[in-house]
Parts: structure tokens; sequence; C-alpha cells
């Protein structure tokens, strides 16, 4: 995913947003992964992330501290994904990272989060899953095809994995909602290293809907 030709240094600027991309699911990952198996009457395999930082949890500080971290960075990440790829993909990381922000906010165990914490549940996984898929576009228009097809397959296995966490049996959803969360953020982690190492995601002569640097001051989210 690195920009063909280009041999200039990265501005340490887009280096830094770019990580954000890596710190962020990073943290998440081994948030859940190491409470998930120290956790009392838990189960990684049944039990959804979000049980981790349910009210009054004994986990719920360190979940909910992994939740905000990830909040934080994917809009961070975001700006960078912006600047170095042309179409829609960068808004779709900036909502997962404010959708996360939701769930982290209405955590389960009060008698009215429930149903709000299960939107922004939603809007996060059709976030991360979109993407990739996204990128996709923009990938393929730069010639590409072959990381185009790669981050619509992984869009569409995310999307999937999630949505079978959600319709399917009750005794695996855990485990479906991990792998579908850790297919998404494995592509965001793989592009946060291809920007660190390059400013942008498609060729020198592909500058479509991309963004001067003066353009991305802005919030993502805006």
């Amino acid at each position: 995913m690195t920009r063909h030709g280009h041999n200039e240094p990265v501005a340490i600027r887009e280096r830094l947003l770019a990580a954000a991309g890596v710190v962020g699911p990073c943290v998440f990952i081994a948030d859940w992964a190491i409470l998930g198996t120290r956790a009392k009457n838990y189960s990684p395999v049944s039990d959804a992330i979000s049980e981790l930082a349910r009210m009054h949890a004994p986990t719920r500080p360190a979940m909910t501290a992994g939740f905000l971290i990830f909040s934080a960075a994917l809009p961070t990440y975001a700006v960078a994904l912006r600047y170095s790829l042309p179409g829609h993909a960068w808004k779709f990381a900036a909502a997962n990272g404010l959708a996360t922000l939701g769930v982290a906010a209405f955590s389960l165990g009060t008698p009215t989060s429930g149903d709000i914490h299960g939107t922004f549940a939603g809007l996060a996984y059709a976030s991360l899953a979109a993407t990739p898929i996204a990128a996709s576009v923009a990938l393929r228009r730069g010639g590409n095809k072959a990381l185009a097809r790669t981050s619509i397959a992984t869009g569409l296995l995310c999307a999937a994995a999630l949505v079978a966490s959600v319709a399917g049996p009750d005794h695996v959803h855990g485990l479906l909602q991990r792998i579908g969360l850790t297919i998404g953020d494995a592509w965001i982690i793989a592009s946060a290293i291809s920007m660190m190492r390059d400013a942008t995601l498609v060729p020198e002569n592909d500058t479509t809907s991309r963004p001067a640097a003066s353009e991305i001051e802005p919030d993502p989210a805006g």
C-alpha cells in the first residue's frame, strides 16, 4: 500500500497521525485478550467484549480505557488516511472511532443503556467493515488491483463474522465478534504501517479527491 516512485521522507506529523492506526487497535486487542482470559465467570468464546466493561464489573476500568484509546486513535488515523487515500474510507474510519466512544459511554448494566449501546455497537461494526471496502475503490482506480481485491475481501470477511456474531448461535458470539473485529483492525494496522513508510497509498498521478495538506486540519468527523 505504498506510493510508487515516491522516495521523499514522510513528514513526522503524518507518521504520528498514521501511528495512531497501529497503537489504537493493538491496545484494544491486547486489552480484551488479556482481560478476557483473566476475568472470572467470563468466556471469550461466548461472551461479548462489552461484558468486560459492564457496570460494576472488576474489568470495567481497564476495558473502558481500551475503548477510549481506540476511539481517540481512529479519528486521528483517519486524518492521515484522508490525505493518503482518495475517497471516503477516512470517513468510515473516523465514524468507527466515534461509534466506539458511544459503546464506551453507554456501557451495559443500566436500565437505559442496552438499546443505545447496541446501536453504537452496530454502527461500529458497519463502519469498521466499510473502511477497507471503501478504500478498495480508490486502490482500484489507482491501479492497485491486488490490494483492492484484498481490501474488499477483508471488509466482507469482517462484516460476515460480525453479522454472524449477532445472528448466529449465542455460544460462539464472543468468538465470532473477536474474529470480525480482529480482521478489520488488522487492515487498519496494515494500512497505518504503510502510511508510516510512505505518504500515500495510491500512485502519484492519481490525485482524485485527495485534499491538500492544508485542508486536513479540521476534525475528520466534521
